[in-house]
């Protein structure tokens, strides 16, 4: 699974995240959010050169436990996990430099050099 362009319907809940294996990113923020629907071109790209990576889109806000676990406060935010541990964020990315700090990670873990 790669690049997922609508929010997950159910939240995952935080045990399951992580103890999710291999690399996932999480991506959350909300269907209204200018600076997410900003950041999709940019996300979209990066992510699909990485069709072996989970992505999950969280909508994130007041009672939204898995976004307070992880201190999300501004979206969206981009969090790439590996084997449940975090390895790289980025928050409120715009576009593909914002990006540079998940994508270096996810190029890493399918040993990619970096461009």
């Amino acid at each position: 699974m790669s690049y997922q362009a609508r929010y997950a319907v159910t939240d995952p809940l935080r045990s399951n995240v992580d103890r999710m294996g291999g690399v996932v990113v999480l991506e959350f923020g909300a269907p209204w959010c200018g600076h997410c629907q900003a950041a999709q071109p940019a996300l979209r790209d990066a992510l699909q050169a990485h069709p072996d990576i989970t992505h999950i889109k969280i909508e994130d806000g007041k009672g939204k436990p898995l976004g307070r676990s992880f201190g999300v406060r501004l979206w969206p935010t981009v969090i790439v996990l590996e084997q449940g541990t975090e390895i790289a964020r980025a928050v409120r990315p715009v576009g593909e430099q914002d990006l540079s700090p998940v994508t270096r990670a996810l190029s890493a873990q399918a040993g990619i050099a970096p461009v």
